[in-house]
């Protein structure tokens, strides 16, 4: 059996949780260094003044006793309780010092006592003095550098995390624009405040932001230039198509005659999928929202198109779209799968779910890991790869997301969902426009039923 290994939060992987960590572990490593250091000094000093006083007690003790005097309180030869240790020093003819435990000079008490002994006639002649007061000193010193370090620890960290969390915060800023600008909004810009003036000193981050904001400049100029450029050579071409097409019209009956109108007509609409591209990617398009029954539209879709698909309707439901472009999207499905997969193709509606399928080799593994792509197609010459984006821009006009897959058993996948709607409506219906949300598009050309093919 295989061990799991331990995986921290998400949140330990955050810039504001590593500097707190960070902050805490260095304020604790210096606070714990400068107590060790005064704690050390202080106590040496005291101790060396207990040493001074109780070895100046010896010394009038000495006199005393080699006087034949008695001896003062806090003093004895041989006293119960003095130090083993400090008996072999006296009793090797020398003098030492040592705290221990002791009775109090005052009230006979025992408590903390700073030791001195001394030879005297073959026996240790020893003085003591009180050490609790100095004991209480060191004491109070250890708590006062403990509550202090915490104190300085606790206003570092919240200093840190603020100045951190300033920096935290424009980055986030910085990774939202950036995701607005991935997702497709190109005047999306961070603005920092310290990029403003060039002459003003700049941080890190603000240079980022500053390098995000000049990118995104540069792709909305340059996407900007190719829209127009799109736009551009479709309007132009679409007069002498005009003419174009007039003109094989009046070529009499013949196979070349059919051929020549055959291009004519796919250049042509080309030359509106082009158009449509370009309004699409300027995003002005605005949507005609009415309420409809999903299974009839689905349903006069695949009647238009002319072509031999299944219509499976397992749930009905009724979604407020623009009729127009909901039928738009559905055609390009459908003349996909025709011109590219493989019989049947299946267009079922699952309440607010239209999903079309046929059973050919499926979508490329390019087109879904990242979605349609224009001029791109999976096969020698077949369509121009417009439809399906075109049915994924239109898609997302309306509010609804296109997926692609690939089906468990084989075959292409589309499938659209569209908002529900969840109100009541006598007039929304297949043949009834509903109620009107909102003014039509009066520049798009488009029939509402015209599907153009594409590449998978």
């Amino acid at each position: 059996m295989r061990r799991r290994r331990f995986r921290a939060p998400s949140w330990t992987a955050s810039l504001t949780w590593k500097s707190a960590v960070f902050l805490t572990a260095m304020c604790c490593t210096l606070a714990a260094l400068l107590g060790f250091l005064v704690h050390t000094a202080v106590t040496r000093q005291v101790v060396e003044q207990a040493r001074e006083k109780t070895l100046d007690k010896l010394e009038a003790v000495t006199e005393a006793y080699e006087a034949g005097e008695p001896l003062p309180p806090g003093s004895g030869i041989d006293p119960p309780g003095l130090p083993g240790s400090l008996r072999e020093v006296a009793a090797g003819g020398e003098r030492g010092t040592v705290v221990a435990d002791g009775p109090r000079p005052r009230d006979g008490r025992r408590g903390p006592a700073m030791w001195a002994a001394g030879p005297a006639d073959g026996r240790a002649l020893a003085a003591w003095t009180d050490y609790s007061h100095s004991a209480r000193t060191i004491g109070g010193l250890d708590r006062a550098i403990i509550g202090s370090s915490l104190l300085a620890i606790a206003a570092t960290l919240l200093v840190g995390l603020f100045a951190v969390g300033r920096v935290t915060r424009r980055l986030h800023q910085s990774a939202r624009v950036a995701r607005r600008i991935g997702a497709g909004d190109l005047d999306a810009r961070v603005a920092d405040p310290r990029t403003a003036r060039p002459v003003r000193a700049q941080d890190e981050v603000a240079i980022v932001a500053g390098a995000l904001d000049a990118m995104a400049s540069t792709l909305q100029r340059k996407l900007q230039t190719e829209q127009r450029f799109t736009a551009d050579v479709a309007h132009e071409l679409r007069t002498p198509l005009t003419g174009l097409t007039a003109a094989a019209e009046l070529l009499p009956p013949s196979r070349p005659a059919e051929l020549v109108r055959d291009r004519v007509q796919a250049l042509r609409a080309l030359t509106e999928d082009l158009l449509e591209i370009s309004r699409l990617d300027a995003r002005t398009e605005r949507v005609d929202l009415a309420v409809h029954d999903l299974a009839p539209v689905a349903e006069r879709v695949v009647r238009a198109s002319g072509t031999r698909t299944e219509v499976r309707v397992r749930g009905a439901a009724r979604v407020e779209t623009d009729r127009r472009r909901l039928e738009r999207v559905i055609g390009n499905l459908v003349a996909n799968a025709h011109r590219h997969g493989a019989p049947p193709v299946v267009v079922e509606v699952d309440g607010p779910v239209v999903s079309v399928r046929d059973h050919g080799p499926g979508f490329p593994a390019y087109l879904l890991r990242d979605g349609p792509q224009r001029f791109r197609t999976d096969g020698a010459g077949k369509g121009h790869g417009l439809g399906l984006t075109i049915a994924l821009g239109q898609a997302e006009v309306i509010g609804a997301r296109l997926e692609f897959a690939v089906a468990p058993d084989g075959g292409a996948l589309a499938r659209l969902t569209l908002p529900e709607y969840g109100g009541s409506d006598d007039g929304g219906s297949g043949g009834n426009p509903g109620v009107r949300r909102g003014p039509a598009d009066e520049n798009d050309p488009d029939g509402p039923t015209r599907g153009t093919p594409d590449a998978p």
